[in-house]
């Protein structure tokens, strides 16, 4: 759901779907909890989001919040649970490799510690999801590029 869809408006309009509408309707809720918007507005938007019959009619609804109101979303406690969630995955799996991989490595009687090499790789890429988890999703799933190429990357 992002605005420069082609599909987004004009003579081939899109009918917006129950989760596009629950999605904007989050996003106002993030706003409202937020102080963005006051109870009267948040209510009055969140009443045309549930009256939208097409996805043109979403985008006005948050147009003017911050980052479309994402960055409001992601900071949510529920959206933090889930990238909290998803760095202890990561850790877990770094963790779980780097214990098969030092066992090969006594297995193989090697003098060399070869198992530095690719847990450096993996230890950078936990690092990366430590510090871009949320900063990820909001990109990703806003311009559908990785952060690292998106236009506004740090």
């Amino acid at each position: 759901m992002h605005p420069t869809d082609a599909t987004w408006s004009g003579p081939n309009r899109l009918r917006t779907s129950d989760t596009e509408r629950e999605q904007v309707a989050e996003i106002l809720r993030a706003a409202m909890a937020e102080g963005r918007l006051t109870l009267e507005e948040g209510e009055e938007r969140l009443g045309q989001v549930y009256a939208a019959k097409f996805r043109d009619e979403l985008a006005p609804l948050t147009a003017d919040l911050p980052d479309n109101g994402r960055r409001a979303l992601a900071e949510t406690p529920q959206a933090r649970a889930a990238t909290r969630r998803g760095v202890r995955r990561h850790a877990s799996f770094v963790a779980a490799a780097a214990v098969l991989l030092t066992g090969l490595w006594l297995l193989s009687g090697a003098h060399f510690f070869w198992p530095a090499i690719p847990l450096v790789f993996l230890v950078i890429g936990l690092m990366r999801h430590i510090r871009y988890g949320e900063f990820h999703h909001r990109h990703y799933h806003h311009h559908r590029v990785a952060p690292w190429n998106a236009p506004n990357y740090r």
